[in-house]
């Protein structure tokens, strides 16, 4: 799993560039791959795609995620809903999904928010792991930021939801790869 992190992809620090070497060289595996928010990504641009920072600011707070494409005939997407929540909160994101990844998912303000690398290799953009708690707490930590940014911390806080779908994607990821037993 290649979680989030405070970095921006665009920062390409070095850190950053030997992971998605590694991420590279764990595709070519087919090792199973999960990337979450800074994870999703780094996956895409260790593949090719472009990263930059999403147009009209910071998406936060509950989101509705919509499937797209194939997203039916998925082994990991074809028991979810056609949409679902998701807690999301990032400023960079997939501008350019990579050549032969296949977009399988997206919000309202962010086309590209669950891609597909391979038989092995998913990433997203929201953030399963999160529960309802935990977004709560971001949304605090964030609040100025968010003012200054010309949001509604309040509003958003308010709207945070729990999300049983987006977090059932990563407990069947993990059951299909034999991660674990013991997502929760």
């Amino acid at each position: 799993m290649i979680t989030g992190s405070a970095a921006m992809v665009t920062e390409r620090a070095s850190w950053s560039e030997r992971t998605a070497g590694w991420i590279r060289d764990a595709m070519d595996l087919e090792l199973p791959l999960f990337g979450v928010c800074y994870g999703h990504q780094l996956m895409a641009h260790a593949m090719g795609g472009r990263v930059d920072y999403l147009p009209g600011g910071r998406e936060i707070g509950t989101q509705p995620i919509e499937l797209i494409n194939d997203a039916s005939h998925d082994v990991l997407t074809a028991g979810l809903p056609a949409v679902f929540r998701a807690h999301t909160t990032h400023e960079q994101s997939v501008l350019e999904p990579p050549s032969g990844s296949t977009v399988l998912a997206r919000s309202t303000r962010d086309p590209h928010q669950l891609l597909r690398y391979g038989p092995s290799a998913i990433s997203t953009q929201f953030h399963p792991e999160f529960n309802a708690e935990v977004m709560r707490a971001y949304v605090r930590r964030k609040h100025a930021d968010m003012r200054q940014e010309g949001s509604d911390p309040t509003g958003v806080f308010k709207a945070v939801a729990a999300t049983p779908m987006a977090r059932r994607l990563l407990r069947h990821f993990s059951r299909v790869h034999g991660w674990s037993h013991a997502i929760g």
